[in-house]
């Protein structure tokens, strides 16, 4: 039945432990605990944020809190006519899992007429592709590159231990919370599978114990490996391109040509079309503009990352662990980063307002679809 098909949608959502207890939370649970089913009708629509090729997100108020949400509204017919509506089951289930600072909580999913609606937090921020555009010369120095890099290597690591293999890593994926810290979000190109996990123990030297022994590190990686073409032309890994099957590894190539648009202002590999771009990826040379000052280390760890081999990527054999160990990170407090404040940019960063001087022009109509009389055709 055609209903069926959107079933996950319908079910209710739980607080995960790390967030039950926030403002966002208790105004939802507040909600439910009279017993009412969340629906279109308990948020007041501020503007919308953005579109991508299924729907459209935007920044909405539970009505009565002040609480300000995001929401994802994805048109069914669409996707439907694409083939996308098991991408959007997907991208549902992955969010109810999450439990991280820098990931989305979901509070709320349910659906009505011609869309199903993901209701996640709103991250005022904006992207980092914006952030990065805004800077004199649009990339970051290497302080702030570093931070953020950090960031979406906790997040990866994460990921890959639940048995998600993101597969869609970029800046404009990459949101900014009120603080500067990040939250990953789009997971409709996620593929999710078993997690394989391991205790790597190192050699004990030959003379007596050093201080400074590596302790036994903990990794854990998705164990099954997918043959989708997905992902976003630029960032795509080559086994993706060749179809050879790919694993959590091309999470890593990603993050590599990510640092590398970060402190160089633009992608190792872009052509003018997207037949020149795989073409580049599979064999031109990585070559690193010496009119912009790169430390060797950073350089070092994009070439680790960007290995076209994924069994021979820096990552493919210890996951994130190997990739923290790296110079290029040296006095990140992996632990405690989110209670750091990120480094200061040129531009700094300029949060996104709720606007209140347009919002008789956004209603809902009575069949579900928001309408804008002035930023955007939506949906």
């Amino acid at each position: 039945r055609p209903e069926d098909l959107w079933a996950v949608h319908s079910q209710p959502v739980f607080p995960r432990p790390h967030r039950r207890d926030t403002s966002s939370w208790l105004a939802i649970q507040k909600i439910t605990s009279r017993g009412e089913k969340i629906g279109l009708h308990h948020f007041k629509p501020i503007k919308p944020l953005g579109r991508g090729d299924t729907g459209s997100v935007h920044l909405v108020e539970l009505k009565g809190t002040g609480e300000l949400f995001a929401m994802k509204a994805m048109d069914k017919s669409v996707m439907l006519n694409r083939n996308k509506v098991h991408r959007a089951c997907v991208e549902r289930e992955i969010i109810s899992l999450l439990d991280h600072p820098f990931l989305p909580s979901l509070y709320s999913s349910f659906q009505i007429p011609t869309h199903v609606c993901l209701i996640t937090d709103f991250c005022p921020g904006g992207e980092l592709f914006n952030l990065l555009d805004k800077q004199p010369l649009k990339f970051f120095k290497e302080e702030s590159a570093r931070f953020y890099a950090a960031e979406v290597v906790i997040v990866l690591e994460y990921l890959h231990c639940l048995g998600i293999i993101y597969r869609d890593l970029k800046p404009e994926n990459i949101l900014l919370q009120k603080d500067g810290h990040i939250v990953l979000t789009d997971f409709d190109l996620s593929f999710m599978t078993s997690s394989k996990s391991q205790v790597l123990k190192y050699p004990v030297p030959k003379r007596r114990r050093s201080r400074s022994q590596p302790l036994p590190t903990f990794i854990a990686e998705p164990s099954t490996q997918s043959n989708s073409f997905v992902g976003t032309e630029e960032y795509i890994a080559p086994e993706i391109i060749t179809g050879a099957g790919h694993s959590s590894s091309i999470d890593w190539w990603a993050l590599g040509i990510l640092l590398y648009e970060m402190l160089y202002g633009r992608t190792p590999f872009r052509g003018k079309n997207r037949q020149k771009t795989f073409s580049n990826i599979l064999n031109k040379e990585l070559t690193f503009p010496s009119s912009i000052p790169v430390s060797l280390a950073a350089r070092q760890l994009i070439n680790a990352l960007l290995n076209r081999d994924p069994s021979s990527r820096l990552g493919s054999r210890a996951g994130a662990a190997e990739i923290k160990q790296h110079p290029f990170f040296h006095g990140i407090n992996w632990s405690l980063i989110r209670c750091t404040s990120p480094p200061p940019l040129e531009v700094p960063l300029q949060l996104i307002k709720k606007d209140t001087t347009n919002t008789k022009d956004v209603k809902w109509e009575d069949d579900g679809i928001l309408v804008n009389s002035n930023d955007m055709d939506v949906f």
